[in-house]
């Protein structure tokens, strides 16, 4: 253990303290004027302790000659009005002290609630600029869940070392002041009682950051467990199938694997912090003996023996705290290195500036487009399309069919690897994101239900509109939602969802109605995927459904993924898809008569409605 400490071993203690520089500009930029009132409290909070022992030093030595002279005095308030002056100034400096400690914990609290937020909104930020690829990355949700996790609290904390530091540092040299005139070797004493302590804690700060970066993906196993236990939407299914018992067990036990862990630290942190922290305190009193000493051989008046007394003990206080501090700087620190390491993962590159195609009216080209996800699973092979604006494309085909996959590569969700795709003539690289994504309206079949009410559910849709109640029920009466929305408590108002009161919970059909006018929200998009839109529908709500969309996408691109032949005959276009790639394409009626797997599928459905 004590060969671990020496101090070659501190190498990467001192070149991680390179994140305080960050930190401190970060806890800057957030609020220059609190900064500055925390540098102020910090100075007077660290000079006054010596301030006050000097003052009691006076006191002392003015008490002990007033009451030799008080009894012969002639005028007994002139002999004791300089001890109540000093008594005065003393009770003056330790009110300054209190007031410096109060004003550094207020803008301490407050500065955490501001950096706090700050903190939280930049790695908000940051993830708004991955890939959805990054996203599905397990290595890189690990980074981002680190992140949230201490991030927000541990540049303050930072800061508030740092200043603790500064304070401490402050205060020993106002101490060394005092302790140099009586002996350079008081120093040294200081010093060298409270390093041993330092080191272990600047060890064991190292072995702390390094179990919490190890047991980060038990951590966010542990959370899931808890999301199936606790939400509503996992509940049923679970308890259902009986599964509580198994999952609080498995919970039980990844509890049990990190505790064992957290335990085995703090005990060896605890032990050697005590058996190391008894050296300071032998150095201390072996220190008090010596002051003893000198008093009684008459070297220290009793005024300067109680001021090295308070001196010594409160230069031991400070030198702990100050090493404390730079230890936890340390701590800091690392688990800045989170922030920072997850801040500056690489994104895409740019997006690129495009606002029309070269070719405008040329409609949408897939040319021999391939993708694989992170992996290595391959999911599209050599897929080449075009499709005009005002035509309809449906793709069938089984599960796994890449057919979902397609669409998010044309929302450039992903990027193909091989290949490209062309909207209006240009690659969809070089289309300004924004613009390309305003030109698509979409509905995947896992399409999110916000926990907001209905109209604002609808308004995701085009942001742009987002309060516009007027286009909330152009596109319910074109989404088949209107009717059931106005019977709601409070119509466009109502909240949906059971986390939030008052919420009103909707079948699985009217959801997925929901979504669909959601689609309709974006009114400049010329382009439309419905990606199995109707799939916890009723037939005769599906007929409704694909009647009022070939009425309002007659202008329009229109993709539509479905398993339901029945609704994708009228497309212009049938692709059918099998592992990855295309293996039959055209019209209703071409592709019964060539007898391949469109026509046998399209028969097996037939056949379950006769």
């Amino acid at each position: 253990m004590l060969r671990s400490l020496r101090p070659a071993n501190l190498a990467p203690f001192f070149s991680i303290l390179s994140y305080s520089r960050r930190a401190l500009s970060l806890v800057w930029k957030t609020s220059p004027l609190m900064m500055a009132g925390l540098a102020g409290a910090t100075l007077i909070a660290g000079v006054l302790p010596a301030v006050a022992a000097w003052v009691g030093q006076l006191i002392v030595d003015g008490v002990v000659d007033a009451a030799e002279r008080y009894a012969e005095a002639t005028e007994p308030l002139a002999v004791l009005t300089p001890v109540l002056w000093r008594v005065a100034l003393e009770g003056a400096i330790i009110a300054l002290i209190a007031l410096s400690q109060r004003a550094l914990e207020a803008q301490q609290s407050l500065l955490r609630a501001r950096l706090g937020q700050r903190v939280n909104v930049m790695i908000l930020d940051k993830a708004g600029e991955l890939s959805l690829a990054q996203f599905e990355n397990s290595e890189i949700y690990d980074r981002l869940t680190r992140a949230r996790r201490e991030a927000s609290t541990r540049p303050l904390s930072l800061v508030n070392r740092t200043f603790t530091l500064s304070q401490n540092l402050i205060s020993l040299a106002s101490f060394g002041v005092l302790l140099v005139q009586f002996s350079p070797w008081a120093l040294a004493i200081i010093v060298l009682g409270a390093l041993p302590v330092f080191f272990s804690e600047a060890r064991f700060s190292g072995e702390a950051f390094r179990l919490f970066r190890w047991r980060s993906p038990q951590m966010r196993e542990q959370r899931y467990l808890e999301t199936l236990l606790a939400r509503e939407d996992s509940i049923s299914e679970v308890r259902l199938f009986g599964l509580e018992p198994l999952l609080r067990q498995r919970y039980r036990a990844i509890f049990a694997r990190l505790y064992d862990e957290e335990r085995r630290l703090t005990l060896r942190r605890t032990l050697w912090g005590f058996i190391l922290g008894l050296l300071g305190t032998l150095t201390f009193y072996a220190a008090y003996g010596w002051v003893v000493l000198e008093t009684v051989a008459g070297t220290l008046t009793l005024g300067q023996m109680t001021m090295y007394l308070m001196v010594f003990r409160q230069s031991q206080s400070a030198l702990s705290a100050g090493l404390t501090a730079i230890s936890g700087m340390y701590e800091d620190n690392l688990y800045l290195s989170n922030l920072y390491e997850f801040l500056e993962l690489p994104t895409e590159p740019g997006q690129g500036s495009l606002t029309e195609g070269e070719v405008p009216g040329d409609g949408l080209r897939f040319e021999n487009v391939g993708f694989a996800y992170p992996g290595g699973r391959s999911a599209l092979h050599d897929i080449s399309l075009h499709l005009r604006p005002g035509e309809s494309l449906a793709l069938v085909g089984e599960n796994g069919s890449g057919k979902t996959t397609l669409i998010k590569l044309l929302t450039r969700l992903y990027q193909p690897d091989s290949g490209r795709i062309l909207l209006d003539g240009s690659d969809l690289r070089d289309w300004q994101l924004g613009t390309l994504r305003r030109r698509i309206g979409v509905i995947f079949q896992d399409f999110v239900r916000y926990q907001f009410p209905v109209g604002e559910n609808l308004g995701v849709g085009d942001i742009d509109a987002f309060s516009d109640e007027q286009r909330w029920r152009e596109a319910a009466h074109r989404g088949l939602a209107d009717d059931f929305i106005d019977a709601l408590p409070e119509g466009y108002h109502t909240q949906l969802g059971r986390w939030f009161k008052n919420g009103q919970e909707l079948s699985g059909g009217q959801w997925q109605r929901i979504a669909l006018s959601r689609a309709w929200m974006r009114e400049s998009a010329d382009i439309l995927v419905l990606d199995e839109p109707t799939a916890a529908m009723d037939a005769a709500a599906e007929a409704a459904v694909f009647e009022r969309f070939r009425h309002y996408s007659r202008d329009k691109t229109a993709i539509l993924i479905s398993h339901r032949f029945s609704t994708v005959r009228s497309a212009d276009v049938i692709v059918v898809m099998a592992q990855g790639r295309i293996i039959e394409r055209g019209s209703h009626a071409s592709l019964l008569a060539a007898g391949g797997r469109y026509a046998r599928l399209f028969e097996l459905q037939a056949a379950g409605y006769r």
